[in-house]
């Protein structure tokens, strides 16, 4: 059994929509509670942009509801792994701000023209807390969702300068690596370069290796997003009932697939990786604070 070696850490992630956490930082969250950490997940929307994968719920986006059915699914994603959340502002403070161009972005209740007042709300949550370290998006948002980019900026304006930051990427080279032990589920594709070469970054300056543990709360926090992410096991969920199976050639070395709505497979990897952004390099999170 681990030993509770980070008792007395505090860690806060923050995300723009509920599945962010997951899909950056599930395992390495999950790793961090089990070993004692206060884990603490602040999301700024409801994600209710979002397109809904399965038939039985299409409707909620349509009809402004998917907000609401994401809260649920971000509650049970951060119970599965073991973590605590923050609604920043409250739910429906912050409203999702599509990408650049959609009605949305000209919401006034939208994220990306309230950085200041998220800021303010950000900067009060974190003088309750006093993180040893905060993760988060790069500049560029992972991929250049604007919700993600307001997200940087919002956490490099309320956090103490003092406080080390990470920003969670998904790391170039081991998913075109993964990706190459995979078969896509039948009618899903393989993403091309463009797209993985936007959705990556090079270079990670720490490699969270994850336990079976920690991948099997990834897996579950995935499963518990279903509007949102297909897993590629053969599960079915109430949100969406199709099973799709990806090819695992190596499962040692990549346990899994999944897809958004995109029906692009990804690689589910045995490991998460981060970027300095602010603070003392480190050989890992938490190192030497």
């Amino acid at each position: 059994m681990k030993t509770k070696d980070l008792t007395g850490y505090r860690v806060v992630a923050v995300h723009a929509h509920p599945d962010d956490e997951t899909l950056f930082m599930g395992g390495t969250l999950a790793t961090l509670a089990a070993r004692g950490a206060e884990v603490i997940v602040i999301t700024l929307t409801l994600g209710e942009d979002g397109e809904v994968i399965g038939e039985p719920y299409q409707g909620l986006a349509d009809h402004d509801q998917l907000g609401g059915f994401r809260a649920r699914e971000l509650a049970n994603a951060l119970d599965a792994l073991g973590v605590k959340g923050i609604q920043l502002g409250g739910f429906g403070h912050f409203h999702d701000s599509g990408m650049a161009g959609s009605p949305s972005h000209e919401n006034p209740r939208a994220l990306v023209n309230r950085i200041e007042e998220a800021a303010d709300f950000l900067s009060d949550e974190l003088e309750a807390i006093q993180p040893h370290a905060i993760l988060t998006y790069g500049p560029d948002g992972g991929y250049g969702h604007p919700d993600h980019i307001a997200v940087h900026e919002v956490v490099m304006k309320a956090a103490s300068p003092s406080t080390r930051i990470w920003y969670g990427i998904f790391e170039r080279a081991a998913n075109y690596a993964g990706l190459d032990t995979l078969d896509a589920p039948a009618g899903w594709t393989k993403p091309s370069q463009e797209y993985l070469d936007n959705f990556t970054n090079e270079g990670a300056d720490v490699t969270v290796a994850l336990s079976d543990a920690a991948l099997d709360a990834k897996r579950s926090a995935m499963r518990a997003h279903a509007s949102q992410i297909w897993v590629a096991d053969g599960s079915t969920t109430r949100t969406n009932p199709e099973a799709a199976v990806a090819a695992l050639h190596e499962p040692e070395r990549v346990p899994g697939a999944y897809g958004l709505s995109n029906l692009l497979v990804m690689p589910l990897l045995r490991a998460e990786y981060f970027q300095l952004g602010q603070g003392e390099p480190a050989d890992d999170l938490l190192g030497g604070l």
